[in-house]
């Protein structure tokens, strides 16, 4: 792998790459850096492909626009074709997990021209709700939904950054499969699901005494250091944008994604404790109609690409030798 730094016509952006071949991106989530895709990377680069994982718009050594409007959806597609431009791919798969899956979901859904298949990791493509996203998340006068504490600017990012690796200890811990099993309604500590108006985000979360073996001490110190250098701030402007992606999008709603698609989720990821959220991943074909296959994992949680690599490495070179 090789690290090197992109200039397209959109944002300066630093990835990740090996190998030759049809190109494959993969886009990453919240909260981490292209080194999530370290397993996919070297995998798809031995199945003949060429792997590219960028940091994300906000994240690592990629550039960090000050303003909030500036991460939108639209400007997150027009990145990543602004990186198949620059590195001269008419197409690619785009592949995505958590933030990185809404990301690659629209980009198949704006620009099929340019992206010939999806895979999309525990997130699945959702329709445009009939009200502004931040009128729907939950909220009571002690605890209010995460993507609600992530409006407010300075207010997450104060506490997150306060001790970097232990925020990053605590939410990847939290959210992985070792964490417990994910059902409707459950209560296991979840740093995606309700934040305490009085204590923030982080005191419900377990600071594990050791890490589960698939994020070893250097995975975690890279991790580290991606945020030592940017910040949370650019990360949190996803959630920011929530309410005007929904606006801006109005035009979109009801178009299908029409290239073939493939989901695939942990048994144990966070979002399935979301009331409703089988019964969205289940009503996916109708709004994905190539959907292939929706694979659930047994035992993983939410950071799939790292908790069971070889599982999803298969899952998506398979895929994509067959579209």
């Amino acid at each position: 792998m090789r690290t090197r730094i992109v200039e397209t016509r959109t944002i300066r952006m630093n990835i990740v790459e090996q190998g030759d071949g049809p190109l494959v991106l993969l886009c990453h989530g919240f909260p981490e850096s292209a080194h999530a895709w370290r397993h996919q990377i070297r995998a798809l680069a031995a199945a003949g492909f060429h792997a590219v994982a960028p940091d994300m718009r906000g994240y690592g050594q990629t550039e960090a626009p000050a303003a909030i409007d500036a991460y939108t959806v639209f400007h997150l597609v027009g990145d990543m074709v602004a990186l198949l431009d620059a590195l001269e791919a008419p197409t690619a798969i785009i592949v995505g997990n958590d933030w990185g899956a809404s990301v690659a979901w629209q980009a198949a859904l704006m620009r099929p021209d340019r992206f010939r298949g999806v895979v999309a990791v525990s997130v699945p493509m959702m329709g445009q709700p009939p009200v502004t996203p931040t009128r729907i998340f939950p909220q009571t006068d002690d605890a209010q939904l995460y993507t609600l504490y992530f409006q407010e600017p300075g207010v997450a990012e104060a506490e997150l950054e306060r001790d970097i690796p232990q925020t990053l200890r605590k939410i990847l811990f939290a959210a992985s499969g070792e964490a417990g099993a994910r059902q409707a309604g459950d209560q296991t500590p979840n740093p995606f699901g309700m934040v305490s108006r009085r204590d923030g985000l982080l005191s419900a979360l377990p600071d594990p005494g050791r890490m589960p073996d698939w994020l070893t001490a250097a995975d975690l110190d890279s991790f580290a250091k991606a945020f030592v250098n940017s910040g949370f701030r650019g990360g949190l402007n996803y959630y920011r944008n929530l309410d005007r992606n929904w606006q801006l999008q109005a035009s979109l709603a009801g178009v299908t994604i029409d290239i073939p698609a493939l989901f695939v989720v942990g048994e144990r990821d966070t979002g399935l404790s979301i009331p409703g959220m089988r019964d969205t991943i289940d009503a996916m074909p109708a709004l994905v109609p190539q959907l292939t296959e929706t694979i659930v994992v047994p035992g993983c949680g939410h950071w799939l690409p790292q908790e069971r690599p070889d599982r999803l490495n298969d899952a998506i070179i398979s895929f994509a030798r067959h579209i």
